[in-house]
């Protein structure tokens, strides 16, 4: 890598900063752009990648020399000045995926997590296992790892490690989960996000027929429907209810501070406790457990190395508490995964004051209808929900359905649900309306602004 030089168009993404700064610490160099920098957002992120040694540029095409590489997300439109500079200079231009499958194909050993719901946590929990086994992996995950924060990290979404052994979760939304060929594939579950289900199933099945190995969750219907075309030298299977599960948990308990189960494994049982909560987190570590298997990790080490995982960022954590009032923040964003985290949440007690915001207009009018289902089914009579206008970047979208739509199909399903289009007002009604014992939930995908939203809350509840 050391005589490569890449500019990332789009660096401050989720998918993007991770994956720059394994180039870099690889040797290669490394520049960039983003369109929240020319706007002045989360300049703490910005100023992490320049810590590393990444040049950063406005995204006006100033940036791009010669002989780079040019990397964007599928953010990034063709119209964008670097995409024209690119294409002026005759520069290679790969998508964020092509790079990302190039790195883990070349891998001598290699474990992809898909699925539509957990493939962050499930990929930060093998990280975490290979790591605690000193195996050395490089991880690449969309949310950041809280093990390995550091103040000289504190966005570590990445690891760096031994660039043979590399664990990565893989996107379905665009079609090219179709690039990787992993030694391992993990599927967590199949269900409605960002395409049809038919299509879903498809791509899905095609990851996994691709694999050395695939571990798939016995529990999922979509998924266990995918295990009756494989072989069963390829099938490797987990689940706390499906009889044919290799890797089968067992007596589960809900605890308020985390899970703990058994795991049965050909004839052995191994105790399993995780510091985080929902049978959601307690499949996921089933998933990691069955997938570090495969190379060579033994089922004790693993669940040993789990009990001391922190889990991410943004996934049902724990901002913090004042005058008796707890603040979390929660990357949900699709009925799947409103289902995990409201079924958590409800199982302790308080009640719950919520802000979701969606992630764009083309979500809700794509499962506006099964999102309506998934609050309306778990509120109590006693929750609140507030719904700012959905996430919009610009372009031609439709915004025939927005949070108005889906705040007033919720509440003709019951639950108390309000549009209330300003943010800074949802947090006023929020402290407002707080007592202590209620838990203040913010929920949303694709805004990074949203964790400083939380903090903010825990702030004002401590004046």
């Amino acid at each position: 890598m050391d005589d490569m030089s890449y500019f990332f168009c789009g660096i401050g993404g989720s998918g993007m900063l991770p994956l720059a700064s394994i180039l870099r610490a690889s040797g290669a160099r490394v520049a960039g752009s983003d369109r929240s920098l020319d706007a002045g957002r989360t300049s703490h992120k910005f100023d992490y990648l320049r810590s590393l040694g990444i040049q950063l540029f406005a995204q006006d095409g100033s940036g791009l020399q010669p002989g780079m590489t040019l990397v964007t997300s599928g953010a990034v439109e063709e119209t964008v000045p670097d995409v024209v500079r690119g294409r002026e200079l005759g520069l290679t231009h790969l998508k964020r995926p092509q790079l990302l499958a190039q790195l883990l194909n070349d891998a001598q050993h290699s474990i992809a997590v898909g699925g539509t719901s957990g493939k962050s946590t499930v990929t930060g929990m093998i990280g975490w296992i290979l790591h605690a086994c000193h195996r050395q992996p490089t991880v690449m995950n969309g949310a950041v790892m809280k093990n390995f924060v550091t103040p000289s990290a504190p966005f570590a979404s990445a690891l760096v490690g031994d660039a043979e052994l590399f664990v990565s979760e893989v996107d379905e939304s665009d079609g090219s989960i179709a690039l990787y060929t992993a030694e391992v594939a993990v599927l967590t579950n199949i269900s409605l996000d960002h395409k049809e289900m038919a299509e879903l199933r498809r791509l899905f099945a095609g990851f996994l027929l691709q694999a050395r190995k695939a571990v798939l969750n016995l529990d999922d219907p979509e998924t266990r429907a995918i295990a009756e075309a494989l072989t069963p030298d390829k099938l490797v299977g987990y689940g706390f209810d499906a009889p044919g599960a290799a890797f089968a948990g067992r007596n589960l308990e809900l605890l308020a501070g985390g899970v703990a189960f058994h795991i049965d494994h050909k004839g052995d049982r191994h105790e399993v406790r995780l510091q985080l909560p929902g049978r959601h987190n307690a499949s996921n570590a089933l998933a990691a457990i069955a997938a570090v298997r495969q190379i060579g990790v033994p089922v004790a080490e693993a669940a040993a190395a789990l009990e001391r995982f922190e889990g991410l960022r943004r996934r049902l954590e724990w901002v913090g508490e004042a005058g008796g009032v707890t603040v979390i923040d929660d990357f949900a964003h699709n009925p799947d995964k409103i289902d995990a985290t409201l079924a958590t949440l409800r199982a302790q007690p308080g009640r719950l004051l919520i802000m979701f915001q969606p992630h764009g207009y083309g979500p809700i009018a794509k499962m506006g209808d099964e999102l309506a289902g998934s609050f309306s089914g778990a509120m109590s009579s006693d929750d609140r929900l507030y719904l700012p206008d959905p996430v919009y970047q610009g372009g031609t979208v439709d915004q025939g359905r927005g949070s108005d739509w889906l705040a007033q199909e919720i509440a003709t399903r019951g639950a108390r649900a309000e549009h209330v289009p300003d943010r800074a007002a949802i947090a006023d009604r929020l402290l407002q309306e707080a007592r202590p014992g209620d838990r203040i939930l913010i929920m949303g995908a694709r805004d990074d602004t949203l964790a400083e939203f939380a903090r903010d809350l825990v702030e004002r509840l401590g004046r």
